[in-house]
């Protein structure tokens, strides 16, 4: 079942997970449903490893030229393309976001409390200014929109999480090492669970959702009843 419905009423929605649980893929089609904004938190803060990295600044071992880039890093996202893309000091940062480099820093960048807090603000601000709005990322419904009329934490195994990256990553014409991304995914999980600031924690009234083995489809539309059910309560 593929109905699109029309959402009126302010609503926010946040997917939380750990890495490769599908929560982009996933948030985008629900938003699609709802006929509301999607955003994907974690290309903010991609966006920002991905401009250190243009910068040749180390995120892991330079955490104030980082902090600097952050400050200035102006990031916006392009609402009218689908998924939103992402600019960065003017560069279009898209294609960078999913490249292996990238992805073994950004840990580092989400570990630096400020630059948290900067990103916070600026999730908290497009929330504003988009009050009907899918979200997704790892600290959503736990610090950014604790608020939030729906909650939904999303979760897989690590190898199944591993092999849809790789696909992913096959798909956009890239090399995709599926041992290697599994080892990452990991350690990712390891660093996003047990860092001080905004870590990688299921909200208490979050609905979990093992997505290990359901596909895409089966996801969307048990998101998409639990927020219906949701509204027919309000």
């Amino acid at each position: 079942m593929n109905t699109q419905t029309t959402i009126t009423d302010d609503l926010i929605v946040t997917l939380d997970g750990p890495a490769g649980s599908g929560k982009s893929t996933v948030a985008r089609q629900l938003a699609k449903r709802l006929g509301v904004d999607f955003l994907d938190t974690g290309a903010m803060y991609r966006g920002i490893t991905a401009l250190c990295l243009h910068h040749d600044v180390d995120p892991s071992t330079q955490a104030d030229e980082a902090l600097a880039i952050a400050r200035q890093s102006d990031l916006q996202f392009d609402w009218q393309t689908d998924p939103p893309a992402l600019y960065g000091q003017g560069i279009d940062l898209t294609g960078r976001l999913r490249d292996a480099d990238v992805t073994s820093q950004v840990s580092a960048i989400a570990a630096l409390g400020p630059v948290r807090e900067i990103l916070v603000d600026a999730q908290r601000k497009i929330g504003k200014a988009h009050p009907r709005l899918v979200t997704e990322g790892r600290d959503q419904g736990s610090v950014v929109f604790p608020n939030a009329q729906v909650k939904f934490y999303l979760d897989a195994s690590a190898q199944v999480r591993a092999h849809r990256r790789a696909e992913q990553l096959r798909q956009a014409g890239k090399e995709a090492d599926e041992k290697l991304i599994c080892e990452q995914i990991i350690e990712r999980d390891h660093k996003d669970s047990t860092r001080k600031d905004g870590p990688l924690i299921c909200p208490d009234d979050a609905v979990k959702v093992d997505t290990s083995q359901m596909t895409l489809d089966q996801v969307v539309d048990h998101l998409y009843q639990a927020v219906m059910q949701r509204l027919a309560r309000v």
